[in-house]
C-alpha cells in the first residue's frame, strides 16, 4: 500500500508511463486511427502541407506522413523492446554466474565486459550492421550487444551484496544446489533494477536504431521507421520541414518518456527493500 502511494505521487513515473502508455496505443492501433495505407503512394497529393485531410502532411510520393509516423512507432519500440530485453537476459545470466560463482569465471565475465566497454556502443553496432544483412532482427543483436555490459555489472553488483545474506546461507545449509540458490531466491531480488534498466535501455535504443536507419543500415524500405522518415526527409528540410519535425518530435517525446518511466521506477524500486 505504502509503495502504491509512492507511485501515485511521483510525476516522473506517472508522465513516462502516460507518454508510453499513449505510444503503445498509437502502436498497437494504427489501422484504425488513419484512412491511409502506409505504402501507397499517391502522385497527386506530393508533398502536401499539413491540413484536414492530412494533419502532418505529405512525402515526396504523397504518402500520408501521419500514417507513416504511427507505424514507424511500431517498428522503433518493438525493436528496442527486443534489444532491451535480449540484453537484459544476457547481461542478467552473466551477471548472476559471475556474482554468485565469483573465481576465474567472474575475472572471465569481467574481462568482456570490459572488453565490450572498450567500443562505443554505436560504433560496435554500426559494424555488426555492417557484417550482417541490415534489418529489425540485426538492429535488436547489434544493440543488445552494446548494452548488456550495464545488466551484468548491476546484477554482479546485487548478487555480491546478497550471497551471503542469512536466507542464502540457510539455502546452502538444506543442500539446495546452486541453479536454484540463483534462480530461486537470488533472481527474484536483482529484478527492480533490470525493470528500470530494461525501460532506461529502451530510450537508448530507440535513438540507436534510428541513428542506423537514418545512415540506412537499420530497417529497410518498405517498412517504415522514425529514422527511415528523417532519412527521406533529408532533401526537403527547407520545402517540406514536415516531413523531419513530426518523425523527430515522435523520437524525442518517446526518448523522454522511457526515461522519465526508469527515472521514476528507479526511485520506487529501492532493491533493498525487498530483501527476503
Amino acid at each position: 500500500m505504502e509503495k502504491i502511494k509512492k507511485l501515485a505521487k511521483n510525476k516522473q513515473l506517472l508522465i513516462g508511463s502516460l507518454i508510453i502508455v499513449f505510444m503503445v496505443i498509437l502502436a498497437l492501433f494504427a489501422p484504425y486511427l488513419t484512412p491511409y495505407s502506409v505504402w501507397k503512394q499517391d502522385y497527386g497529393s506530393i508533398l502536401q502541407e499539413p491540413d484536414s485531410s492530412h494533419i502532418f502532411g505529405t512525402d515526396q510520393y504523397g504518402r500520408d506522413t501521419f500514417t507513416r509516423v504511427i507505424y514507424g512507432t511500431r517498428v522503433s519500440i518493438l525493436a528496442a523492446l527486443g534489444a532491451a530485453s535480449l540484453a537484459g537476459v544476457i547481461g542478467v545470466l552473466l551477471g548472476l554466474l559471475g556474482g554468485y560463482l565469483g573465481g576465474y569465471v567472474d575475472r572471465l565475465i569481467q574481462a568482456l565486459t570490459d572488453i565490450s566497454w572498450s567500443f562505443p556502443s554505436l560504433l560496435m553496432a554500426l559494424t555488426l550492421v555492417v557484417i550482417m544483412e541490415p534489418g529489425t532482427f540485426t538492429i535488436m543483436i547489434a544493440i543488445a550487444l552494446g548494452y548488456w555490459p550495464q545488466y551484468a555489472q548491476v546484477i554482479r553488483s546485487e548478487v555480491l551484496s546478497v550471497r551471503e545474506d542469512e536466507f542464502i546461507l540457510a539455502a546452502r545449509a538444506i543442500g539446495a544446489s546452486d541453479i536454484r540458490i540463483i534462480f530461486k531466491h537470488i533472481l527474484p531480488n536483482v529484478i527492480p533494477p533490470v525493470v528500470v534498466l530494461i525501460s532506461l535501455t529502451m530510450g537508448y535504443a530507440i535513438i540507436v536504431e534510428a541513428s542506423l536507419s537514418f545512415l540506412g543500415l537499420g530497417i529497410q524500405p518498405p517498412m517504415s521507421s522514425w529514422g527511415t522518415l528523417l532519412s527521406d526527409a533529408r532533401d526537403f528540410l527547407y520545402r517540406a520541414p514536415w516531413l523531419s519535425i513530426y518523425p523527430g518530435i515522435a523520437i524525442a517525446v518517446t526518448v523522454l518518456g522511457f526515461n522519465l518511466l526508469g527515472d521514476g521506477l528507479r526511485d520506487i524500486l529501492d532493491p533493498y527493500q525487498t530483501r527476503l
